[in-house]
């Protein structure tokens, strides 16, 4: 093609083409979009998502390859605890274990769920353990305010065995801070949370709750919203995509709860989120799946996303 294409029949034509667009445009009365408008955000698109940085806990790697699975915990007694525990401790579809312990008859004995966290750990088979005390303000079983619930976890921290624990964004945040700083002086790891049952926000929201808990010093995100329909599924991908390829490299949790978002716990892979939650009996939140069905399905989008 010669460098001179302007001087010719098809260059009068280009230039004939834009003339119109131009006039058209100024009959409109707006004012013309020069080339550079969009730069910014161009680049913005181009730029390549950030990477997460997996956090390593015994040998498994949260944010690296497939969505890690996690299954909870959820009885009452403890006995009934160190049966399923040995019993999800032995399943190879299982990544981590949750301990639910706000569902325990002794859930507000802080040394009594401390010294159970032992006998849990010793029963997973070395699987990393992950213990959530749910308030009932998000959707959990028992009620805690925020001076005990601070003192809960202290103690969970330095006298139980975990390597994870679940904290609430959505607490009095001197709160929060002091718990992280304990779990981190202890070597365990803070997954910090967000839960709404009743709605999801727009994704702007979101990501402004996410970036929250990554300056409250979280080592996981952890986010999960109640979708009324399909669009509400997409503000809640939108916020993951937007904040792994945007602002974080710290690994993340998220999903839209409910049969309606189920999607959600099936293409963290895509979108960002570095797990997700399965049942084996007793699901502790709507839209959970039975492990196994949910293993097959990331195992089968891993392959088509990375070919192999």
């Amino acid at each position: 093609m010669p460098n001179n294409i302007l001087s010719g029949k098809v260059g009068r034509r280009l230039l004939l083409t834009t003339g119109l667009v131009t006039a058209a445009v100024a009959a409109t009365g707006l004012p013309a979009i020069a080339p550079s408008a969009f730069a910014k955000e161009e680049a913005v698109a181009k730029a390549a998502p950030k990477q997460t940085k997996p956090l390593v806990i015994r040998n498994i790697a949260i944010g690296e390859g497939k969505p890690k699975t996690i299954v909870p915990i959820t009885a009452k007694d403890p006995a009934s605890v160190r049966s399923f525990a040995t019993k999800i401790g032995a399943d190879p579809s299982i990544d981590l274990i949750e301990f639910r312990v706000d569902y325990l008859e002794i859930a507000l004995n802080a040394e009594a769920v401390a010294e159970l966290s032992k006998d849990v750990a010793g029963a997973i088979n070395g699987k990393p353990l992950l213990l959530t005390f749910r308030t009932k303000a998000e959707g959990g079983v028992t009620a805690i305010d925020d001076k005990a619930y601070a003192g809960f976890y202290e103690t969970i921290v330095k006298k139980g065995k975990v390597d994870l624990i679940d904290v609430e964004l959505v607490r009095d945040e001197k709160a929060v801070r002091r718990i992280v700083k304990a779990a981190h002086a202890a070597g365990v790891a803070v997954v910090m949370s967000n839960h709404d049952f009743q709605a999801t926000a727009d994704a702007d929201e979101l990501v402004r709750r996410l970036r929250k808990m990554e300056v409250l010093g979280a080592d996981v995100l952890k986010l999960a919203a109640m979708p009324k329909d399909a669009g509400d599924v997409l503000k809640l991908l939108t916020a993951t995509w937007e904040m792994r390829s945007r602002y974080t490299e710290k690994p993340m949790i998220t999903m839209a709860m409910g049969g309606t978002g189920v999607v959600s716990r099936l293409t963290g892979e895509l979108f960002g989120s570095a797990a997700t939650f399965g049942m084996v009996g007793q699901a502790s939140a709507p839209g959970q799946i039975d492990v196994h069905a949910l293993q097959s399905v990331l195992e089968t989008i891993h392959k088509a996303i990375t070919g192999a």
